[in-house]
């Protein structure tokens, strides 16, 4: 009998069971996420941003998501710029939607990166996301997007490594460490050749992250083929204390120029402490991060002044384009602050891929991811100082570039290439007595 029972009982067990899972998985899984996504008309888009709002790098993520909120702000509304999205209020290939940020704090921690992506795309539903500032985190985000299916678009991280891992989710606007710090030695040889300055030795510090190995590596095999010297390199740990056995010697070696990769904090600290043991190197170049930081010039005042950097924007860039310099206009009312490289780079970064979800016409990951492949927005439609923006087969933006930039009244004025530049550069920088 009790064969007969489960027999009879066994259908209605099974149909029961397809009810219950069928329900479940459509409660865990977002609608956007659902082959196919959604076309034509749909009231909103839900797009993630993962910063670090806390933690070492904070203040250069709040300025970050500054850039996006400005973005969004452009993108839902009508303005007569020459940029993507800009004319028609939302997005006009799915019937007017206004893009909804959904915002996310990494802390500086790739593996919180990791979840936070999985939370967004599981839990909110984004359709893409946009992000990460810090490489490390970048690298473990963009792994958990690439996972899920979802397009992870990434416009200040400069690791070379990222672009290098076959992905085929992960894409980025802004330049690699390979630009970046072939920027900086270009700059250096314009400096001995047309200037007439002697450059022979080299000091590079950096933090022991992705991004400062990579910088580090990078800057050492330039300085090899290039015939300089690096006579001292010092990782360090983000948000150290204390750097004084590291300034004492890099005074013992006096190198010619200091090239250093550093967060708001550590950039600080680097330089008061140089100024504490009267260290005067020729220049010192920074690895944009921390000497872009509007707060960078708010506690360092005018002991910032000839500091030289790179950068993938600058403020004065803005002077000769009319569009650009409204849009740099509306960032100081709207926030209070300067825009810098990084909210420029990251507002840059998000309109491509409201661009390419609007040109996709559809909220189906594949159908957006497609889009971004077929990118190809020229120049003229753009903040930054590029040629335009157009990926590769890795994922990379092949017109990416960069400008160097030295602090004149606490203002950072493009002044490489000197084709370019709107001040003549300084050289060797002013003595911190000199500063006083």
């Amino acid at each position: 009998m009790r064969t007969g029972f489960i027999k009879r009982r066994l259908p209605v067990v099974l149909a029961l069971s397809l009810v219950i899972a069928s329900m479940v998985l459509g409660a865990c899984t977002p609608q956007t996420n659902e082959p196919g996504g959604q076309t034509g008309e749909v009231d909103k888009v839900k797009i993630g941003i993962l910063y670090p709002l806390s933690g070492v790098a904070a203040n250069v993520g709040l300025d970050s998501k500054y850039g996006i909120e400005l973005a969004v702000e452009i993108i839902n509304g009508s303005y007569d710029f020459n940029l993507p999205l800009a004319k028609e209020e939302g997005l006009p290939g799915l019937g007017g939607a206004k893009v909804e940020l959904v915002v996310a704090d990494h802390q500086g921690l790739p593996e919180k990166g990791q979840s936070e992506v999985e939370r967004l795309v599981t839990q909110e539903g984004v359709v893409g996301v946009v992000g990460c500032y810090l490489s490390s985190v970048t690298q473990t985000a963009s792994q958990a997007a690439e996972r899920l299916g979802i397009p992870f678009v990434n416009g200040s991280s400069s690791a070379i490594g990222l672009t290098e891992r076959g992905l085929k989710w992960f894409f980025r606007t802004g330049p690699h460490d390979a630009h970046i710090v072939g920027n900086l030695f270009d700059l250096m040889d314009d400096v001995r050749a047309e200037k007439g300055k002697e450059i022979l030795t080299i000091g590079l510090i950096h933090e022991n992250t992705l991004q400062g190995a990579d910088m580090g590596d990078m800057a050492q095999k330039l300085a090899d083929e290039r015939g300089y010297e690096v006579v001292c390199r010092f990782p360090f740990p983000p948000g150290s204390n204390d750097v004084t056995s590291e300034v004492q010697s890099l005074k013992a070696k006096d190198p010619d120029v200091i090239i250093m990769q550093a967060q708001t904090p550590d950039a600080v600290l680097f330089m008061k402490t140089m100024k504490q043991f009267d260290y005067n190197p020729d220049a010192v170049l920074g690895y944009g991060a921390g000497f872009v930081d509007p707060k960078f010039f708010e506690v360092f005042g005018k002991n910032a002044e000839g500091v030289i950097t790179k950068a993938a924007w600058a403020l004065d860039i803005a002077e000769n384009r009319e569009d650009t310099k409204k849009i740099a206009d509306m960032f100081r009312e709207k926030f209070n602050q300067e825009m810098t490289e990084n909210s420029s780079r990251n507002f840059t970064a998000f309109l491509t891929l409201a661009e390419a979800i609007n040109r996709a016409g559809s909220t189906d990951p594949e159908a957006i991811r497609q889009a971004l492949v077929e990118t190809d927005i020229p120049g003229d439609q753009l903040i930054m100082p590029w040629e335009g923006i157009k990926f590769d087969s890795s994922g990379q933006n092949i017109y990416a570039s960069g400008v160097c930039t030295q602090v004149f009244n606490g203002i950072h004025r493009t002044v490489w290439p000197f084709d370019f530049a709107s001040e003549e550069i300084i050289w060797p920088r002013q003595n911190w007595s000199e500063l006083e």
